[in-house]
């Protein structure tokens, strides 16, 4: 059997998410998930520029393709810190956590009065 090239599908994100936003109650879903699916659009862009398929990268990281595939949609299910190390070793990346402050609301724009 002949190994096979490997070829992705082109998805325009941008496209797909100005039809998208039109549907009623989309734009809601889709903000409570936006972490998430900046999360999945990072790990299938560095999959992609590594030039691996998820069965590549289950194999590096001693797992299963299905588990991989869990990995890059955006489910219930949240990864652990170790399994987003574990696959960014798999792709050729770091992982880089951050926390940032969020803005501060004043008290004119919280509803809040003075007393």
């Amino acid at each position: 059997m002949a190994a096979s090239e490997y070829r992705p599908v082109t998805h325009d994100h941008d496209a797909f998410l100005e039809r998208a936003l039109k549907r009623k109650g989309f734009r809601e879903a889709y903000d409570d998930l936006e972490e998430e699916y900046l999360l999945v659009r990072e790990l299938l862009a560095a999959r992609v520029h590594a030039g691996l398929t998820q069965e590549e990268v289950a194999a590096s990281m001693g797992t299963t393709k299905s588990a991989v595939s869990r990995l890059e949609g955006a489910g219930k299910h949240s990864p652990s810190v170790s399994t987003l190390k574990r696959y960014a070793r798999a792709v050729g990346c770091d992982v880089e956590i951050k926390l940032v402050p969020a803005p501060r609301l004043t008290r004119a724009s919280s509803g809040r009065r003075k007393r």
